[in-house]
């Protein structure tokens, strides 16, 4: 390797041959000081560059500014401006000011005889209702509560300072209860105006003083009024009327974590605003019977008037079909005693055959409508009849049972079915009367979905109460209390999105918002804005269906 380097290092580089002008013209070469003590560098420039260099120059910078916003343009994020600000306010203004509605109680106590009517006595009374009121618990969803009283008796009428109904003086009197309890009812409805007022609720309360019965008796209406019938005194009507304005025209009858209810914070209607109610006709094993219903010709006919009352709070669409081949998958023993087949409330959960029954077959139910269903369960030969059996051993009066947030079910026993009964293989139809009963029971499992009592029956409070039911399904009262709770939580889960939404864009400054999504906002902020206003009139229908947040 050495030997190598040095042969390597005795080289040295050829001498570089003459240039060929050089031999050419015989002139010695000459050379720059800068190209001996340079090594060959160029010398600076002295001179200004060409003007076709400036040219070019010029013209590319002049291209990279023209196409730069263009550049900028094809890589910006869009975003839609959001209103955090409105958002920020109307969260300030829930929480400062929970939404609630204001109504009023109006007492009008019937005196019998020719006793004079002074306004002092209605202004006492009304003092004592008002003192009295304070003590009970109401609904959150209950605002300030304005009261007054109308004292009237053969001698005159006369009333309290503020009078919030608009009851008229001598349009009612005892000898009206001869009429019945329905009659007396309507009476009472048109007394106050027919209740077409569109501003706050107000819910009377009449006193009906007679000797003419032994008992007193209360009768909730179908509207927004009851009625107590007897002879008591003063303090003792004061109790009544403030007792019966709370826990019926304010928390709707239902006690505070009464079993058998559902609340109302989880009412069955879709975030689009939509509700299918799917009606099914199960037959078990049509090998044994087979069973028909006219439903589009009854049915529907018995719940139009139930979409019509609810429509403040859902769009409702009903379907119909008739399944075969629907067995249940939990199991139910005989008993004897009974003459049947009993299924035990511990089984309900494993009743529904999710792979058998092909209830999902909606076509109404788009996006994020919530679909209810009602089913009817006609059970085989070999577990005819079926019973369902409570905790206490008792059988149940309806033979039906709910599921929250999905429907209800209804065990039907056709006639003929008896114990070891044999199949006939026909083809039936259920009656016009079974069918309107079957109506009956749904619209009752209907009203337990949405947090009601599916009836009220005859109660005991400070004497007998009774209860007007409505065609509708719902007492106007009630469906006040739906009206309001619903508006509240649409109103409560409209911000709660507002606020995500919010947060989410800001905590990502590089997510595209697009212009849609800002148009909803405005919209949901200006809708929420409408119903707030409307909740503190006390307007509860129209708040209700004010709020439906489409943000998709």
């Amino acid at each position: 390797m050495a030997v190598l380097a040095e042969i390597a290092g005795d080289e040295s580089p050829p001498p570089l041959p003459p240039s060929e002008g050089g031999e050419a013209s015989g002139a010695p070469s000459t050379s720059s000081p800068s190209d001996a003590g340079g090594g060959g560098k160029p010398s600076p420039r002295t001179s200004k560059p060409g003007r076709k260099r400036l040219v070019l120059t010029a013209s590319v910078l002049l291209s990279f500014l023209i196409g730069l916003p263009l550049l900028l343009k094809s890589t910006e994020i869009h975003r839609s401006p959001l209103p955090s600000d409105a958002i920020a306010d109307l969260s300030r203004r829930l929480h400062s000011n929970p939404p609630s509605f204001p109504c009023g109680l109006h007492a009008v106590f019937l005196r019998s005889g020719r006793v004079p009517s002074e306004a002092s006595v209605a202004n006492r009374i009304e003092r004592e209702i008002s003192t009295q009121l304070v003590d009970l618990p109401a609904a959150s969803t209950a605002g300030n509560i304005s009261v007054s009283v109308t004292v009237e008796s053969a001698g005159g009428c006369s009333s309290s300072s503020k009078v919030v109904s608009p009851w008229r003086c001598g349009a009612v009197t005892t000898a009206d209860l001869g009429h019945g309890d329905e009659v007396f009812d309507e009476l009472l409805h048109s007394a106050l105006g027919g209740g077409g007022e569109d501003g706050m609720r107000v819910y009377t309360v009449v006193f009906l003083d007679t000797d003419d019965v032994k008992e007193s008796k209360i009768v909730i209406g179908k509207h927004r009024h009851a009625w107590v019938v007897g002879k008591v005194d003063e303090a003792e009507f004061v109790s009544i009327i403030g007792k019966v304005f709370v826990k019926y025209f304010i928390n709707g009858g239902v006690e505070e974590g009464e079993a058998g209810t559902v609340k109302k914070e989880f009412m069955p209607v879709g975030s689009d605003g939509n509700i299918v109610f799917s009606f099914s006709l199960l037959n078990a094993d049509p090998s044994d019977w087979v069973y028909d219903w006219e439903f589009e010709k009854i049915g529907q006919r018995m719940l139009t008037p139930v979409i019509e009352a609810l429509q403040p709070i859902a769009n409702i669409n009903i379907e119909s079909q008739v399944l075969y081949h629907t067995p249940k998958s939990s199991y139910s023993y005989a008993d004897d005693k009974l003459g049947g087949n009993v299924l035990s409330l511990g089984d309900i959960p494993f009743f529904v055959n999710s792979n058998e029954w092909h209830l999902d077959t909606s076509i109404s139910a788009t996006g994020r409508s919530k679909v209810l269903q009602f089913v009817v369960y006609i059970p085989s030969a070999r577990e005819c009849p079926l019973y369902l059996q409570l905790p206490d051993g008792e059988l149940s009066k309806t033979n039906a049972f709910i599921s929250p947030m999905w429907g209800g079910v209804f065990i039907w026993n056709p006639p003929g079915c008896s114990f070891g009964s044999k199949p006939h293989r026909n083809l039936d139809k259920m009656s016009s009367e079974e069918l309107m009963e079957t109506i009956k029971i749904f619209i009752g499992q209907l009203r337990q979905l949405f947090g009601l009592k599916s009836c009220y029956h005859t109660q005991s409070m400070d004497g007998v109460t009774k209860f007007i039911t409505s065609p509708k399904g719902f007492a106007q009262w009630e469906l006040d209390l739906l009206y309001r709770h619903h508006a509240c939580s649409n109103l409560l889960s409209c911000l709660t999105t507002l606020e995500s939404l919010s947060s989410l864009v800001q905590s990502l400054p590089r997510m595209i918002v697009m212009d849609e999504i800002g148009r909803q906002v405005e919209l949901s902020l200006e809708a929420a804005g409408l119903a707030q206003r409307n909740a503190s009139l006390g307007i509860s229908d129209s708040s209700a269906g004010m709020l439906i947040f489409r943000l998709h």
